[in-house]
């Protein structure tokens, strides 16, 4: 049985991270389940949490006028949802939704930012793995509105 050490260990967003810094983030991670269609953040609403997907896809969305929701980027497993609780004023900037049933790891972020006040290694760590994640949905995003907006 995968106990929440071991998943966070063989997560790649974890990959490489000192084991140390993996059981101060256990101590803030919890299992959670979405179902099809379930929303699981929403633009606006505060950024408590972000997701390690272990099974099942995530679809972010934006909200474009005259379109509805626009969908910029699929997660799937081994990826991570949230970067937004990291960045004041903590507060998603996209939608997600579960597109399927959705298994995951969440990790509390007020948890886990008292961890990273109390060990500025631990949160610059993360801050580089976020700021992968970021650069990857602002991609995600712009090739987006190319598309809508391209032709």
């Amino acid at each position: 049985m995968d106990t929440l050490e071991s998943i966070l260990a063989e997560h790649p967003f974890f990959n490489g991270l000192e084991a140390r810094y993996q059981q101060l983030a256990v101590g803030c991670a919890s299992n959670v389940r979405f179902e099809a269609g379930q929303y699981i953040l929403r633009y606006g609403e505060e950024a408590n949490n972000f997701y390690l997907i272990r099974h099942g896809k995530v679809a972010l969305e934006v909200f474009a006028p005259n379109r509805g929701a626009v969908q910029i980027q699929t997660l799937e497993a081994g990826e991570i949802l949230g970067w937004s609780w990291l960045i004041p004023p903590y507060r998603w900037r996209f939608d997600a939704r579960a597109i399927e049933l959705t298994r995951a790891i969440a990790l509390d972020a007020k948890c886990l930012r008292a961890k990273c006040e109390e060990d500025h290694d631990l949160g610059y760590e993360l801050l580089k793995r976020f700021a992968y994640i970021i650069g990857q949905r602002l991609e995600a995003t712009r090739l987006q509105v190319m598309d809508i907006y391209g032709t």
